[in-house]
């Protein structure tokens, strides 16, 4: 090997000194990007639950807009529930028979089965209008299957419901 001289010695140290300027930069500018972008995250989940903490007046109007939502139980315990809860909701409307419960098939969440109950009654116009709005306050009513009404045209006011409403059962 021959003797490297002062100014290629130099020359080396710089280019030593520059590859390692180039690879800081390189990792310095890889990190930083990653940075940003753990930064923006961060805005966007901060955001988030700056939505999500609301005051408790807010929060309580949130409540009253959402239906509430039983889970569901065994399948005789939840008939009876979601049966009495129904019946109270149809107070006021006359029905040509019980109600009538129909056993239903797989439903679409995994682990549980459809229970339908069927009502025939008659009522007043304004009162399935009324039933129909207050249908979700139901915490065991998944669904409104069948809703139709028929009126005469002789008592327009008078109608004659046809409804069937589903429940989730274990």
């Amino acid at each position: 090997m021959k003797k490297f001289s002062e100014k290629d010695i130099r020359m080396l140290k710089f280019g030593g000194i520059c590859v390692a300027a180039i690879l800081i930069f390189w990792v310095g500018s890889k990190w930083h990007d990653r940075w940003a972008q753990a930064k923006e995250k961060g805005k966007q989940v901060e955001a988030k639950l700056a939505v999500i903490n609301v005051d408790k007046a807010r929060q309580a109007g949130l409540r009253a807009i959402v239906p509430e939502f039983e889970m569901p139980a065994v399948e005789e315990e939840q008939k009876f529930l979601f049966r009495e809860a129904l019946v109270r909701q149809l107070a006021g409307i006359k029905g040509s028979k019980p109600l009538e419960v129909v056993r239903g098939g797989k439903a679409k969440v995994e682990g549980y089965s459809l229970l339908f109950l069927k009502f025939n009654g008659k009522c007043r116009f304004t009162q399935a209008l009324d039933l129909l709005a207050k249908l979700n306050e139901n915490p065991y009513l998944v669904g409104i299957e069948e809703f139709r009404m028929k009126s005469d045209p002789k008592k327009p006011q008078e109608v004659e419901l046809d409804l069937m409403v589903s429940t989730f059962v274990k």
